[in-house]
């Protein structure tokens, strides 16, 4: 005879440094899914109060009693289910990336990361310390154990979980986004399940966060096999069920398998999740950018327009004596067909009177890139006059390929707040066009 036990992965967004509103995201969530979905568990991201990265927010003395009333507000909140939630955990040692295990009124359990990432995007040997011993607790029946997001990359961890008897491996991520990422974590779930030889739950952060996104794509495996994915790049509440048997052993039967996105979907809607979330966590009304006719700018201008819905996006041609009747035709069409605020701002006066104030300065000297810069730098000066007085962000268009050679114009193309493109190659940039006119010209 089986039990099931439904765990709710709660793969949701939350704001870096909004501890009240993550808290009150988390009483709220927690409370539908224990009274509507019938859930056993809810796990929450890594860090979940605080949002991730928090990085010099850790500093902040003010941090261990927010964090606090933080989890003493969730234990008033008396939610008949488990819930694991992500916290910073302030000690005299200093302060652990950890994790707590709370059942009704009251903490239950902790568990402490143990394995740091100090590699790439990740800094955490500068703000935590690193915990040591395994969090293994008895609930349902089944020895149930609880790590946190690198714990999982590392074999150690699941040894120690296996070594104290679990059955079952709940771990929280805030993982962030890169291409193939979702194929290792599929992998690394699948190894992790068939050395313990229990199953793995795998539940991720997604939204964007400056120039960090994560991607959900929560999952779960068991038995060396993916028996639930979870769509990547979308908020919710994904259920997930387990069968415990009378010995405590745990089986996770085959449930929801997403679809799992083309390379170029997934980057797409990755640049969509960044710019989302970055303009609207910042609070800007909407974005303007530079359109030349170029493919550069006209991706950039459908990512904006995919993320934000056209009535905030506002593209500005901005035409010299050289640019093309093609250039200026292309900018048009492409801001009529996404239905975007669309103007033409010519620079031939702004650059003229440039050049006059310096005609003295350049007295004998041959016209070079040091004229060819002033257009780019007139402008940079139009489109931050439109961010300051209508509050809206600037968004670069530059390319990785661009950005790695030195290929643009010091407060000039580079001028703006969020560069889009900043991590994507130029030949990435012709795919993504592709795949984005395959999808409908609106």
């Amino acid at each position: 005879m089986t039990t099931r036990f439904k765990i709710i992965m709660a793969q949701l967004d939350f704001l870096v440094g909004d501890i009240d509103g993550n808290t009150d995201k988390i009483i709220r969530v927690a409370r539908r899914a224990s009274e509507e979905l019938g859930a056993d568990m809810v796990v929450f991201p890594e860090l979940a109060i605080t949002g991730y990265p928090p990085e010099d927010l850790l500093l902040r003395p003010s941090l261990k009693p927010r964090i606090t009333k933080a989890l003493d507000r969730i234990c008033v909140a008396d939610i008949d289910a488990y819930l694991v939630v992500g916290y910073p955990e302030t000690t005299a040692e200093g302060v652990y990336n950890a994790l707590a295990v709370l059942r009704g009124s009251k903490v239950i359990a902790g568990y402490r990361k143990q394995c740091l990432p100090n590699y790439q995007v990740f800094d955490e040997r500068r703000y935590f310390r690193a915990g040591s011993q395994p969090c293994v607790i008895d609930i349902a029946g089944a020895r149930m154990a609880f790590t946190v997001c690198e714990d999982l990359w590392e074999p150690e961890p699941a040894r120690q979980a296996k070594e104290a008897g679990a059955h079952l491996l709940v771990n929280i991520n805030a993982s962030p986004f890169h291409m193939r990422k979702l194929q290792e974590r599929q992998e690394l779930l699948q190894q992790r399940s068939r050395e313990g030889g229990f199953p793995v739950v795998y539940v991720n952060l997604v939204g964007g966060q400056d120039e960090l996104v994560f991607d959900g794509g929560s999952m779960a495996a068991s038995q060396g096999e993916l028996n639930c994915l979870i769509p990547q790049f979308q908020e919710g509440l994904f259920p997930l069920d387990i069968e415990i048997a009378e010995h405590g052993s745990c089986e996770i039967p085959r449930q929801a398998m997403a679809e799992t996105l083309d390379l170029e979907a997934q980057v797409y809607e990755a640049l969509v999740m960044g710019v989302r979330d970055y303009v609207e966590k910042n609070r800007f009304k909407g974005v303007v950018l530079g359109l030349s006719g170029g493919i550069d700018s006209a991706l950039s201008l459908a990512i904006a327009a995919d993320a934000l819905g056209s009535a905030k996006v506002q593209a500005v041609m901005m035409p010299f004596a050289y640019t093309s009747q093609l250039s200026l035709d292309c900018a048009q069409q492409q801001a009529q067909s996404l239905g975007v605020n669309y103007q033409v701002i010519a620079i031939n006066e702004i650059y003229d009177s440039f050049t006059a104030a310096l005609k003295d300065e350049f007295a004998g000297l041959e016209s070079d890139v040091t004229e060819q810069n002033i257009q780019a730098r007139a402008r940079g000066v139009l489109l931050m006059a439109i961010s300051n007085k209508k509050g809206l962000l600037v968004l670069t268009t530059g390319n990785k390929s661009e950005i790695a050679v030195g290929y643009s114009t010091l407060y000039g193309d580079m001028a703006g707040g969020f560069d889009v493109l900043k991590d994507v190659s130029k030949t990435l940039v012709y795919r993504l066009a592709r795949f984005r006119n395959s999808i409908g010209a609106g």
